[in-house]
């Protein structure tokens, strides 16, 4: 699980994120492989696998994103309504005797 850990970490870095996808693509397209395509399931398993990471790490990014948006959003719509606190003078009650 090294490769995997690696991957995530360098997906999520914002400085490597587009050379780790284009990359990956490449991967993809590319004849060459790891282990090639005219074999049967070993083949094709080291190009699902790639597309499998590349795709759910992209969409985990893209969901964390949208959260922290709806959440910044969210907060400014707090900060910027109107404030329901009532402002009140106070005012010294003398105590009067009654007898």
């Amino acid at each position: 699980m090294k490769f995997y850990d690696w991957f995530r970490q360098a997906i999520r870095n914002p400085k490597y994120r587009w050379w780790i996808i284009g990359g990956s693509v490449v991967y993809l397209i590319s004849p060459f492989d790891i282990a090639p395509d005219f074999i049967p399931f070993i083949g094709q398993l080291d190009d699902a696998l790639i597309m499998t990471l590349v795709i759910s790490e992209v969409s985990q990014i893209l969901l964390e994103r949208i959260k922290l948006n709806k959440d910044r959003k969210s907060a400014e719509a707090v900060n910027s309504a109107p404030s329901s606190t009532v402002e009140a003078n106070p005012v010294d009650v003398k105590a009067v005797n009654v007898e």
